[in-house]
């Protein structure tokens, strides 16, 4: 059955997003075509597929996008013939599950409907009556759904078992490179410069949206003003850091970048630095604790390691797979002492990259065999 499937509805959140993306790339990868149902964040554009704009949505703008995903859906439903020839509808995290659910249900359609969920938002699991809303709302939803695709066991483990026992059929999908995607070969030996000598460099990338790890940043160019260098790159969230060039002023150590394109400007990135931070306290004790982050497969695919706080699930991979250093809580004491011995010891870090460059291929990238198998579990019920 899935060997015959020939198109996708993807229905995404920011058709600039970058795990957007990758998934419908993925998709395409396999063989299939896909066309997009999708919003976007700051100015319309043309993506690698067909793609229907459901209008403008905004990051943290909640009361708007409850109102988006009516409109969203209104705007898709003006695509009902082409809808109608789907085989498969897609859904980027809950509120396009929302509005390809309110497709479907006045659209008539049914075909198998797949919810991807790569971050549970604290909203949901914040104590407090709009918790509680949110995730009977979710339940109810999760009541349609043919298979929910998360990208971390945790989530599974910690959320979905507790809320929503026995209401889905869980796929597990990590968030690794797609092959056959616009990303160069791996590193098969570590680049000349890429030891410390007398300096270490610290890479911060991705979504920048934690203040505790802005703060250790600080701190570590505080301590060792001529030993490390620190560099940031990516999204400074805004309603987290309101003035974040002017912040990092004072520290000579940390300098930021700009943001990035994956996957083209990974190698550059990551070949930059030595080591790079993958902790997260922006949701601690739950999203942040869950969650595998891309910098995770990206900078264990070019032989970057990592430094990650203990007892997560980013700890739990590291750990099993090695490739990194697990420090204990606090990190504002643990990391600094890590650094340290790095300085003076340079060779336990050459054993993690050697350990990295030995790492299976295929705990870092996604082959089309394994997207097919996720089409495949899909339509199984159908």
């Amino acid at each position: 059955m899935g060997a015959a499937l020939s198109h996708i509805a993807f229905f995404g959140h920011n058709v600039a997003d970058a795990a957007v993306r990758r998934r419908a790339v993925a998709f395409m990868r396999a063989g299939h075509q896909v066309t997009g149902y999708m919003m976007h964040r700051d100015k319309p554009l043309n993506p690698d597929w067909p793609n229907h704009d459901l209008g403008q949505s905004y990051d943290n703008a909640y009361l708007h996008r409850l109102a988006a995903i009516r409109s969203g859906a209104k705007r898709a439903l003006l695509h009902i013939d082409e809808l109608r020839q789907a085989d498969l509808i897609y859904a980027r995290n809950l509120d396009m599950l929302a509005c390809a659910q309110l497709v479907r249900r006045k659209a008539g359609l049914n075909q198998p409907l797949v919810f991807e969920c790569l971050d549970i938002h604290k909203r949901l699991t914040t104590p407090g009556p709009t918790s509680h809303a949110l995730r009977r709302l979710e339940a109810y939803l999760l009541r349609s759904t043919a298979l929910v695709v998360c990208s971390s066991p945790a989530f599974f483990r910690s959320y979905f078992e507790r809320h929503h026992p026995g209401n889905y059929r869980p796929y597990l999908l990590e968030n690794r490179f797609i092959e056959g995607d616009t990303f160069p070969p791996r590193p098969s030996r570590p680049s000349s410069d890429s030891m410390p000598a007398g300096v270490l460099r610290i890479g911060w990338f991705g979504n920048l949206r934690c203040r505790r790890s802005l703060e250790l940043m600080k701190r570590l160019a505080q301590r060792f003003p001529d030993n490390v260098s620190i560099d940031l790159r990516g999204y400074p969230a805004p309603n987290v850091f309101p003035d974040f060039e002017n912040e990092i002023a004072p520290f000579p150590a940390i300098r930021y970048g700009g943001r990035y394109h994956a996957p083209g400007d990974l190698q550059a990135l990551y070949s930059g630095v030595d080591i790079q931070w993958a902790g997260d306290f922006h949701e601690a004790g739950a999203n942040s604790v869950w969650l595998l982050p891309n910098r995770l497969y990206e900078g264990s695919y070019f032989a970057t390691p990592l430094i990650c706080p203990a007892q997560t699930e980013t700890a739990r991979w590291i750990t099993e797979n090695g490739g990194g250093f697990v420090v204990n809580a606090p990190v504002e004491q643990s990391v600094p002492e890590l650094v340290a011995k790095l300085l003076a010891n340079p060779q336990a870090l050459t054993e993690q990259v050697g350990r990295l460059l030995a790492m299976d291929r295929s705990l870092l990238v996604e082959g089309p065999e394994e997207t097919q198998r996720l089409i495949d579990a899909a339509l199984a019920e159908n």
